[in-house]
C-alpha cells in the first residue's frame, strides 16, 4: 500500500485520493459524525466485534444512524485492495450524520460512511508525554463518546509536538488524571498499577478494556493529575500503540521505563491479542 495514496471506501465504491467524496452540506463538516480505528495485522482487523460495538454506542449517543452491514461491506472492500494489510496498517471507519440543510439543527437524510486504510505509525521503544493546559469535560455531551468533533485532541497534540512530545494528557475538570488526546493512561502508584475510570471522562479504549481484562491487577480510581506528574512508572494504550511506556512527563525522565509492571501490562496484552484476532 502506497503511503500517499490510502486506500479509501465511500458509500459503496472505492475513490482515488483525488477524487471529491462527501457533499458540501455534510454533517461531517460540523463534527456530526463518530467513527473508529481498528489495527489490521497480515489482512486481519483486531478486536473488531468490541470496536463496531463502540461505534454503535457513540453513534446512538451522537444521533448518528449507522448500519452495520454497510460499514462491513466497506471495511471488506477496503480489505480486499491490492496491497492492504500485507503490512501492519490503519483501518479507520467514520459514519457521519450525512447531508442536511446548513446549520446546526439540519435533519440528515441519510448517513455517508467512509472506510479508510493507511499505514500504522512507527513508535519509538517508550513515549514522551506533557499535560496540556486544557482539561475534558467529564459531564459534557461528548464525554466518552469517539466522534469526530475532533478539534481539540488535535490542538493538545499539537501543543505536546511542539515541546518535543508525542502525547498530550488531559486532567478533567476537577483536576484528576483523564485520557491522553488519543490514547488512555496508567500510572503506577503505591505498588498499583491505576487507571482512571470511565466516570472521569476517558474514552473506553478497545485497549484498556482487554487489559483490564487480562490484568486484574489493574486499579481504576480516580487519581489527581499531580501523581500523574510526580509518579515513578507510567504507560498508555491505544489501537495503534498497544502498550506503550511512558519515557519522560513534561521533560521530567521517569526513574523507571519499562519498569515490572508495565512489562508484565506488555506481556499480557501481546499473549492475549495472539490467542485471539476478537477477543
Amino acid at each position: 500500500m502506497n503511503d500517499a495514496a490510502p486506500v479509501t471506501w465511500v458509500d459503496g465504491r472505492l475513490v482515488g485520493p483525488d477524487e471529491p467524496t462527501i457533499y458540501a452540506t455534510d454533517r461531517a463538516l460540523v463534527g456530526h459524525g463518530v467513527f473508529e480505528v481498528l489495527k489490521v495485522v497480515d489482512g486481519v482487523p483486531f478486536a473488531p466485534r468490541r470496536h463496531l460495538e463502540r461505534l454503535v454506542a457513540s453513534a446512538e449517543s451522537a444521533e448518528v444512524p449507522v448500519d452495520l452491514d454497510v460499514v462491513k461491506a466497506g471495511m471488506a472492500a477496503v480489505l480486499d485492495s491490492p496491497g492492504v494489510g500485507r503490512r501492519g496498517c490503519w483501518l479507520r471507519v467514520t459514519v457521519t450524520a450525512g447531508p442536511a440543510p446548513v446549520g446546526s439543527a439540519g435533519e440528515a437524510a441519510r448517513p455517508t460512511v467512509v472506510v479508510a486504510a493507511a499505514p500504522l505509525p512507527a513508535w519509538g521503544e517508550a513515549c514522551d508525554v506533557v499535560v496540556v493546559p486544557w482539561c475534558r469535560n467529564e459531564r459534557g455531551a461528548l464525554a466518552g463518546l469517539k466522534t469526530t468533533s475532533y478539534l481539540e485532541n488535535g490542538l493538545a497534540l499539537s501543543y505536546a509536538r511542539t515541546r518535543g512530545a508525542d502525547e498530550g494528557i488531559f486532567a478533567n475538570t476537577v483536576g484528576n488524571l483523564c485520557e491522553g488526546t488519543g490514547s488512555n493512561v496508567f500510572v503506577v502508584d503505591g505498588g498499583e498499577v491505576v487507571t482512571p475510570p470511565l466516570t472521569a471522562g476517558p474514552l473506553a479504549g478497545v485497549t484498556r478494556q482487554l487489559l483490564l481484562e487480562w490484568m486484574p491487577e489493574i486499579v481504576e480510581r480516580d487519581v489527581p493529575i499531580a501523581v500523574f506528574e510526580q509518579c515513578d512508572e507510567a504507560f498508555i494504550a491505544s489501537t495503534s500503540r498497544d502498550v506503550h511506556p511512558v519515557g519522560s512527563i513534561d521533560g521530567r525522565p521517569l526513574p523507571v521505563v519499562r519498569g515490572e509492571l508495565t512489562s508484565l501490562a506488555i506481556a499480557r496484552f501481546a499473549e492475549g491479542s495472539a490467542a485471539d484476532a476478537d477477543p
